[in-house]
């Protein structure tokens, strides 16, 4: 068995790599002991193990060249040839950068690599001759191509953050905010629904930076978050720079008037939001002027939610002229509202006047006498609008009597909820009198819910199905009669 002498000298560093310096060691018979011929590279900080084992911080094909690499110098230390370089073609991360590839170059001085015979131990030619050779052999495989080291070893692909998140948690990281999971589980699916999350003023805040350049979303739910003004403003700015959400829904987020005055703003500058949710927000007559004359100007946005918010008589007055101005929204919802007196008034005369909404909710705000006058009128000049709810609005018998004149003539309106009003029974007779004296109906359904009706209100009904066949009528039941429980 042979032995060896030499002696290992301490690593020593050039630049950013790493060498082990080995001193030659000769083997009985004058045989140069392979591992000197081999670069002795610098496989990682814990790795000391000899060239000819199997190191993992390697690789693998690494190692199959070392041992080739080995074999080729046996070869050549029996021939007698001396060895002049034999590198490895390494493609691993080497001290933080990449490592360039090279070849196996196993050659003698002469070009030519050493062998018993004059050729390449394995069969090849030297490198020098290697284009020659592979024309005269048809475009024979080299012994340096990759493919003869096959070992189904593939450079590990980089996985990287998108910009997207990336952003979203420096945000996070700077206004102190955990961020939001389900925002990172969903950021690419078309609807997001962030409601219930607690996300507060600062966690809309960094929301809203990596929603202003994101593609994905065409729907965003952020309903109760308690964002206040502050995350309201922040949600409002994004939206005037993505162009892809098409339906937002901020209600129930406390924005008060300053998230109105926000939004306002938004809806005049950006054309592209088509839905928006803003009820139970706080809203007072301050927040009606900026969202007034955001829908004078605005010509794309196609449904409002307003309801359950404060806003009086003086918002009656200016969104009646905006009605009376806007092109373009089809649905309007000004519920649980205290829209009254001349406010009601003028706000009647402004869908009188629109020729666009389908549908409008004015339920539970206190229209009374005069507005119901003035929404029978609407009923008359109005051919567009299908959908009207005025439920619980303080109207009386004398009211009705006015929706019952406009619907003698309209031809338009599909659905009509006048109930929980104190119209009585008169009331509901009167409306579905002039039902079947107007052929031309198109109303399919009429809701007296929480009004009583008489016998005789039960036999027009009978008489108007006959002619309107898809009319359905709800009541608060006959009077006179008594339920039976069970």
């Amino acid at each position: 068995m042979a032995q060896r002498v030499g002696t290992r000298t301490p690593p020593q560093r050039h630049g950013n790599l790493s060498t082990k310096q080995v001193a030659p060691t000769v083997a009985r018979g004058g045989a140069p002991d392979w591992r000197e011929a081999a670069p002795a590279v610098r496989r990682g900080p814990l790795s000391d193990s000899p060239p000819g084992e199997f190191d993992p911080s390697h690789g693998l094909r690494e190692h199959l060249l070392l041992v080739k690499c080995r074999a080729v110098i046996s070869l050549q230390a029996r021939a007698g040839s001396p060895t002049e370089a034999c590198t490895t073609k390494r493609g691993y991360w080497l001290m933080g950068q990449r490592a360039s590839l090279t070849e196996v170059d196993v050659r003698g001085p002469d070009g030519r690599p050493p062998g018993l015979d004059g050729s390449a131990p394995d069969g090849g030619e030297g490198e020098g001759e290697e284009e020659e050779e592979e024309d005269e052999r048809g475009g024979e495989e080299s012994v340096n191509s990759d493919e003869y080291y096959d070992t189904d070893l593939e450079d590990e692909e980089v996985a990287l953050e998108s910009p997207e998140k990336t952003s979203y948690l420096k945000a996070c990281e700077a206004l102190h905010v955990v961020p939001a999971s389900h925002y990172l589980r969903h950021m690419k699916d078309a609807e997001l629904n962030m409601m219930h999350r607690g996300l507060g003023p600062q966690g809309t805040r960094a929301l809203a930076v990596p929603l202003a350049t994101n593609t994905s979303i065409l729907r965003l739910n952020l309903r109760d978050n308690a964002m206040e003004g502050l995350g309201g403003a922040a949600i409002a700015k994004m939206l005037t720079e993505n162009i892809y959400i098409a339906e937002v829904d901020v209600s129930n987020n406390n924005l008060g008037d300053h998230g109105a005055s926000a939004f306002g703003g938004m809806l005049e500058e950006t054309g592209y939001l088509k839905s928006l949710n803003l009820s139970e927000n706080g809203f007072t007559n301050v927040a009606a002027k900026p969202l007034g004359q955001a829908l004078v100007v605005n010509s794309e946005l196609l449904h409002l939610d307003l309801s359950r918010n404060a806003l009086g008589e003086r918002s009656g007055h200016i969104l009646g002229y905006s009605l009376s101005e806007n092109t373009r929204l089809r649905s309007l919802s000004l519920a649980w509202n205290s829209i009254r007196g001349r406010g009601a008034v003028m706000l009647a005369n402004g869908l009188a006047a629109n020729m666009f909404l389908k549908s409008v909710d004015l339920s539970s705000n206190g229209f009374g006498k005069e507005a119901a006058a003035a929404l029978g009128q609407a009923l008359k000049d109005n051919y567009v609008l299908e959908e009207l709810n005025v439920s619980n609005n303080l109207i009386h018998t004398e009211g009705a009597i006015h929706f019952a004149t406009g619907l003698k003539v309209n031809r338009t309106i599909k659905s009509l909820n006048i109930s929980r009003n104190p119209i009585q029974n008169a009331g509901c007779y009167g409306i579905l009198k002039s039902i079947r004296d107007n052929p031309d109906s198109a109303i399919e359904d009429l809701d007296f819910s929480g009004i009583p009706v008489s016998q005789d209100f039960e036999d027009l009904h009978a008489r108007v199905k006959g002619i309107h066949s898809a009319l359905t009528v709800h009541h608060g039941g006959r009077f006179g009669t008594l339920k039976a429980f069970p």
